[in-house]
């Protein structure tokens, strides 16, 4: 009996199946019958219609932006299409030669460039919200959380000795941070608002965390374009300081030899990042984020009791972001994004920013040479290590002052003016947040 039922049972589900398949078949069927077969020639003008070649060179109305929120898109126009790409294409190139032929910060210009290559490949939509680089976009740049692990790398990286043995270095970095606020005032005069121009401004500290953490707060539609040009300009400091620095001082002053650094105090450097973090509790909380980051990372390093931490943020962790905030940055390269008024705007401003705070720096140091005995002269050039961009502009310090005597060794006395302008335009930051915010 048991027997029977069984075999019903088996009988009743290879009947399921049969008609199962049977119906799937004639679905099959039907869709097969549904195809319209085409001629060769139809065949390829729908394979041409799926093309990069086709994107470019016959674009349509129909084509959006390629955005990190939907909401934001528009149509593309012609010009972008075409020609916006193609001159991308060319810039995009222009910076994989700097960054490996001449070794411009490749960390940086590589990343940001792939990016831009990306971005600019039609039909795809890698910069789109669901895209790669869109979604790397929103997960880190678009809610400022990229810039807060930069620094904590950055501060387990940075050696506060030679700070500590020249303090009165800090006021070069302080002076370097003029270019933040004269450029300010610069934004406000050609016609952005007062909150555009603070996030804008920022640019001239050539710190690129900072400038993103500060646009999210104060200008968030200008986002990308800031971090475009804070980011372009922190891979181009080989490029833009030099002339700026040599047009600046004279070839003996460029050959000014500076004493030994003393040797610091262990405790020395564990108190200091305690101490800044608590005076910007007191009378800078807006900059807490950046500042206790960067405060975390450094303690951490000089405590000497987590060394795997430390080196964690020091290497592993800082690739990874760099990596991911490279190509976010390089989205922004887009030609529907980067050929725009408001971009080259803040390109130029971004620029003389930069500028002008690496001038302001070599100025202040001629100055304090004016009231300093002969021992204690600076060499100007490292006034020009003020900006945040570490160890980036010390390093560019360093190759100048050997252009002329390669026995003048000033990486670690430009370090000092570096780490100061790096917490300099962290405090810049905070005080446009406290007033404007």
């Amino acid at each position: 009996m048991n027997k029977k039922i069984i075999a019903s049972v088996l009988i009743m589900i290879l009947g399921i199946f049969s008609v199962t398949a049977f119906a799937s078949g004639a679905e099959v069927q039907t869709e097969k019958k549904e195809y319209q077969s085409k001629t060769l020639g139809e065949l390829a003008q729908s394979f041409y219609a799926t093309t990069g070649i086709k994107a470019l060179f016959s674009p349509s109305d129909d084509v959006m932006t390629s955005e990190a929120h939907s909401e934001d898109a528009r149509p593309m126009t012609t010009f972008e299409q075409t020609w916006g790409r193609l001159i991308m294409f060319l810039i995009v190139f222009i910076l994989f030669y700097l960054a490996i032929a001449k070794g411009f910060e490749p960390l940086l210009l590589l990343p940001i460039a792939f990016g831009g290559l990306l971005a600019n490949i039609p039909l795809a939509g890698i910069g789109e919200e669901n895209g790669m680089l869109g979604i790397i976009y929103n997960m880190g740049i678009a809610n400022g959380f990229f810039p807060l692990l930069i620094f904590m790398g950055v501060g387990a990286m940075t050696d506060f000795g030679p700070l500590l043995a020249n303090p009165k270095t800090a006021i070069l970095g302080g002076a370097a941070q003029f270019g933040i606020f004269g450029s300010l005032v610069g934004a406000v005069v050609i016609g952005f608002d007062i909150q555009d121009a603070s996030a804008i401004s920022i640019i001239g500290g050539a710190d690129g965390p900072t400038s993103i953490f500060i646009a999210n707060a104060l200008a968030p539609h200008l986002l990308g374009a800031i971090a475009v040009a804070a980011y372009s300009y922190m891979a181009l400091v080989p490029v833009i300081q030099p002339p700026i620095m040599k047009a600046l001082t004279t070839e003996a002053e460029r050959k000014i030899k500076m004493p030994a650094l003393r040797k610091v105090h262990r405790l020395e450097k564990l108190f200091l990042p305690i101490l800044i973090l608590m005076m910007a509790i007191l009378f800078l909380p807006e900059s807490t984020p950046l500042i206790g980051a960067f405060a975390f990372g450094n303690f951490a390093k000089q405590s000497g009791v987590v060394d795997r931490l430390s080196d964690t943020m020091q290497n592993s962790l800082i690739n990874i972001v760099t990596i991911f905030l490279g190509l976010g940055v390089g989205s922004k390269l887009a030609a529907d994004k980067f050929l725009v008024l408001d971009t080259m705007g803040i390109m130029i401003i971004g620029l003389i920013a930069f500028s002008v705070g690496t001038a302001t720096g070599v100025l202040m140091a001629k100055l304090m040479n004016k009231f300093s005995s002969k021992e204690g002269q600076i060499n100007p050039l490292i006034g020009a290590a003020g900006v945040s961009a570490v160890p980036m502009a010390a390093r560019v310090v360093s190759k100048v002052g050997q252009e002329y005597d390669k026995s003048n060794i000033l990486l670690m006395h430009a370090m000092g003016p570096n780490v100061a302008g790096v917490i300099g335009s962290a405090v810049a930051a905070g005080v446009l947040l406290s007033i404007f915010k």
